[in-house]
C-alpha cells in the first residue's frame, strides 16, 4: 500500500511517518514543496517501511500530481486548514476523480463540517474520505463514548490538551491559532448555540491520572476545533461544551490571551501576521517539565438520577506526547492493511476509531491514562482511596489497611533514624519535630479522622511529631495536603509496582505558595516486607544537605 503524506516532513506528517515506519508492507511517500527536506526526513526515520521523497505543491494542478504518483491513500497533514483559500477541498475533489482514499488531520471546524458534501460522490466511487482524523475530535469523542456508558443523559462535555513546553509546535499550527484568535466562534451553551470569542475564555484544570504524578495546574483557553460542532450532533441534549488548549510556559499563554482580547475589541484586525514571531518565541524560549497531557470530562445523570462527572486523564512523557495527534490516521491506515477499511463515504472520523485503537499505541510508549469519578467513591471512603481512585486497588493490602480509618486507630513498630549534622539542618529538623538519631527506636502513631481530615500523631520514643492530612482543592486538586504547623505540602500519591511513593508537587507557608525549587527534597515511599507495612522517609535540601532519614515498620495494635 502506497501512502502519500502531504506535509510529510512537517510537524504532524513527520510523526505519522515515524508511527508507520514499522510496517514493511507500506510505501510512505513524503510529499511537500521542498525535496531536500523530504529526503532528510526519509533518511532520519528508521524502519522496514519503504520511504520515498516526492515533490508536491497544492498550489499547482493537484489532480495531475496525484495521477503521476497514484498512491492508494492520500493523507493531508499540512494545513493550516483555516487558510486553504477559495477552493479548500481541491485535494478531496482530485482524490474522488482518481478514486483515491483520503484522510486529513484538519483542526478547522468549518473545514471538517464541510466535508460531508462529498459523501454521495465518495459512496458512488467506493472511496473513504475522512476529515478531522486527529485528537480533536476523534480522540475526544472516543473517550466521551466510554465515559458516557454509565450515564443515561449527557449534559456537559469539556476537554483540554496541554502540550509539553518542548513539544515543537509547527508553524502551521501557530498560523491556525493566530488566524482565529479573538474571532467569534459558536458553541452550545445553556442548550442553545451561542457566540463567543476564541482564546478569551479560560479555565483551570489539573490533569491527574490516578496513581501518577499529575501535571502542574494548567490554564486552558477556548479554541476553535471541530468538536464544538461535531460533539453536539452525537449528544443532541447536550447543555454545554467547552474545548481548550493549555500552552506553556504560561507567560507566553498570557501574552496570547492579551493579544486575542485586542482582536476581540477590534484594536487589532487579526494576529495572523504575528504567527512567524510567535512560532520562534514559543519554540526557542521554553522551560519547565517535558510532559504533556489531555483531559476529557463528561457530566450527566446516571441510572439512579444522580448527577455525576466522569473524567479521563492522559499523561505523556518526553517526545511521546507530540505523536498523539497523528495516531488516529495511523490507526485508520493499519485497519486498511488488515482489511478492516472504514465504510465508503465522506465524513468526520469520529465513529471510525475507538479508544482501544489509541490504547494499543499508548502501551508502546510513555503514555498513561486513567479515569476518575466524583461519585464512584463515597465521601466517607478513606482519604487515600479518594485521591488514588482506581489505583487504590493496585496497592498491597497491608498499605491499604494502614490508610483505612474508622474513626481512629493506633499502630506501633520500630524505626532507624539518621539526622543531618549541619547546624541549620538540625534547626529545621527540630522545627518540624523530626526525631533524634537512633537505632530501633520505638514508634507509635495515633491516627484520628475528623471532618474528612486525618490527624497523625507520631511518637518516636518520647519525641512527638504531628501533622494533618486532607484532600487538596483548587490548584492542589488530586493532591494530598499535609500541614506541619505553618507549612503545607501538596503531595502526589504515586503507585509504582507494590510501592506507594509520596512526591512533593506544591508547598506554601501560611497559605502563600512558594517556588517548588526552594522546597525540601524528599524520597518517601511505603512498601511491604515480611508481610508487614514498611516506610522509608528521607528529607534533604540542596543548601542544607540531609535533614532527616527514618525508616522502619508499623503494625496495628489489637
Amino acid at each position: 500500500m502506497k501512502i502519500l503524506i502531504l506535509g510529510g516532513y512537517g510537524t504532524f506528517g513527520g510523526r505519522l511517518v515515524s508511527l508507520l515506519a514499522d510496517e514493511p508492507s507500506l510505501t510512505l511517500m513524503v510529499g511537500g514543496r521542498s525535496l531536500p527536506k523530504a529526503v532528510a526526513l526519509c533518511n532520519k526515520i528508521r524502519g522496514p517501511a519503504q520511504k520515498q521523497a516526492v515533490i508536491f505543491d497544492r498550489s499547482e494542478n493537484v489532480e495531475q500530481q496525484l495521477q503521476h504518483l497514484m498512491p492508494d491513500v492520500v493523507v493531508d497533514a499540512s494545513g493550516p486548514f483555516q487558510d486553504y483559500g477559495d477552493d479548500p477541498y481541491r485535494v478531496i475533489k482530485a482524490c474522488l476523480a482518481l478514486k483515491l482514499h483520503y484522510l486529513d488531520l484538519a483542526d478547522s471546524s468549518k473545514f471538517v463540517e464541510g466535508v460531508s458534501q462529498f459523501d454521495a460522490a465518495a459512496r458512488d466511487n467506493n472511496i473513504v474520505v475522512l476529515s478531522g482524523v486527529s485528537s480533536f475530535p476523534v480522540l475526544t469523542v472516543a473517550v466521551c463514548r466510554q465515559l458516557a456508558l454509565e450515564l443515561t443523559e449527557v449534559t456537559r462535555i469539556s476537554a483540554g490538551i496541554a502540550p509539553s513546553a518542548f513539544a515543537g509546535v509547527g508553524l502551521n499550527v501557530i498560523r491556525a491559532i493566530t488566524s482565529y484568535a479573538g474571532k467569534p466562534l459558536q458553541l452550545v451553551r445553556h442548550g442553545v448555540v451561542t457566540k463567543t470569542y476564541a482564546l478569551t475564555e479560560t479555565r483551570h484544570y489539573v490533569i491527574a491520572p490516578p496513581g501518577k504524578v499529575p501535571l502542574n495546574p494548567t490554564l486552558f483557553s477556548l479554541v476553535d476545533v471541530p468538536d464544538l460542532h461535531v460533539v453536539p450532533q452525537q449528544w443532541p441534549r447536550l447543555d454545554a461544551i467547552w474545548i481548550g488548549a493549555g500552552p506553556v510556559p504560561r507567560i507566553w499563554h498570557y501574552a496570547l490571551i492579551g493579544l486575542s482580547w485586542l482582536v476581540r475589541i477590534r484594536l487589532l484586525p487579526t494576529l495572523a501576521p504575528l504567527a512567524p514571531l510567535c512560532h520562534q518565541v514559543i519554540n526557542k524560549f521554553s522551560w519547565g517539565e517535558h510532559r504533556g497531557g489531555m483531559f476529557v470530562a463528561v457530566q450527566g445523570l446516571d441510572a439512579s438520577g444522580e448527577y455525576r462527572e466522569n473524567s479521563w486523564h492522559m499523561l505523556a512523557e518526553g517526545d511521546d506526547g507530540p505523536l498523539i495527534p497523528s495516531m488516529a490516521a495511523a490507526a485508520v491506515i493499519r485497519r486498511m492493511l488488515n482489511d478492516q477499511s472504514p465504510a465508503p463515504g465522506a465524513r468526520t472520523a469520529i465513529n471510525d476509531i475507538e479508544l482501544a485503537d489509541y490504547e494499543t499505541q499508548f502501551a508502546r510508549r510513555r503514555i498513561v491514562t486513567g479515569r476518575r469519578s466524583d461519585t464512584g467513591l463515597q465521601s466517607d471512603a478513606p482519604l487515600y482511596q479518594r485521591l488514588l481512585g482506581d489505583a487504590w486497588h493496585k496497592l498491597p493490602v497491608q498499605i491499604r489497611e494502614m490508610h483505612t480509618l474508622n474513626g481512629s486507630k493506633i499502630v506501633s513498630g520500630l524505626a532507624d533514624i539518621e539526622r543531618g549534622t549541619g547546624f541549620l539542618a538540625q534547626r529545621v529538623a527540630n522545627l518540624f519535630g523530626f526525631p533524634a538519631a537512633g537505632k530501633e527506636v520505638p514508634l507509635s502513631v495515633n491516627f484520628s479522622e475528623r471532618r474528612g481530615q486525618e490527624h497523625w500523631l507520631r511518637y518516636f520514643g518520647r519525641r512527638k511529631m504531628k501533622s494533618i492530612q486532607y484532600e487538596g482543592k483548587g490548584n492542589s486538586r488530586w493532591l494530598l495536603n499535609e500541614r506541619f504547623g505553618l507549612v503545607t505540602f501538596g503531595i502526589a500519591l504515586v503507585v509504582e509496582g507494590n510501592k506507594l511513593k509520596l512526591v512533593i508537587r506544591r508547598w506554601s507557608v501560611l497559605g502563600l505558595p512558594l517556588p517548588l525549587i526552594l522546597a525540601p527534597r524528599t524520597r518517601t515511599f511505603e512498601y511491604v516486607a515480611n508481610d508487614c507495612f514498611n516506610f522509608d522517609v528521607e528529607v534533604s535540601h540542596p543548601l542544607l544537605g540531609l535533614i532527616v532519614h527514618y525508616k522502619g515498620f508499623l503494625k496495628e495494635q489489637a
